[in-house]
C-alpha cells in the first residue's frame, strides 16, 4: 500500500476518516487518468492551450497523492502556456503517464475499488 502515492496530506485533511479517503482515491480514479488521456493527446498534437489547461488542472491532484512527478507535470505545463514549440517534453509526459497509470492501479487495489 502506498508505493505509487501517498495519503499522508490527505490523512490529516481527512482526519483519517476512510470513507473519505475513499472516495476521494474514487474521484482520482474518475478523473485523473481521463485528464492524463486527454494530456497526452493534446502534447502529442502540439496543442498547447489544452496542454497547459489540463495540466494546470492536474497539479492540486498529482500533488496532494505525492506521486513524485510534480516538476514534470509543471515543465509540460509550461510548455504549453509558452508555447515551447523547440523543446521535446516527451519524457516528462512518460514519465507523468506511467507514475499515474501505476498510482491508479495501486488505488484500485488498496480500496477494492
Amino acid at each position: 500500500m502506498e508505493n505509487n502515492y501517498k495519503l499522508n496530506r490527505l490523512r490529516e485533511l481527512a482526519d483519517n476518516d476512510q470513507e473519505f479517503l475513499e472516495a476521494l482515491a474514487q474521484t482520482f480514479l474518475e478523473e485523473v487518468p481521463a485528464d492524463a488521456n486527454t494530456l497526452k493527446e493534446a502534447v502529442e498534437n502540439e496543442n498547447y492551450m489544452l496542454t497547459y489547461q489540463t495540466a494546470h488542472k492536474m497539479k492540486p491532484t498529482i500533488d496532494v497523492f505525492e506521486l513524485g512527478v510534480l516538476n514534470e507535470l509543471v515543465d509540460i505545463q509550461d510548455w504549453g502556456k509558452d508555447e515551447k514549440r523547440n523543446e521535446d517534453v516527451s519524457m516528462q509526459l512518460h514519465k507523468v503517464l506511467k507514475a499515474i497509470d501505476a498510482a491508479a492501479e495501486e488505488l484500485k487495489t488498496d480500496f477494492n475499488l
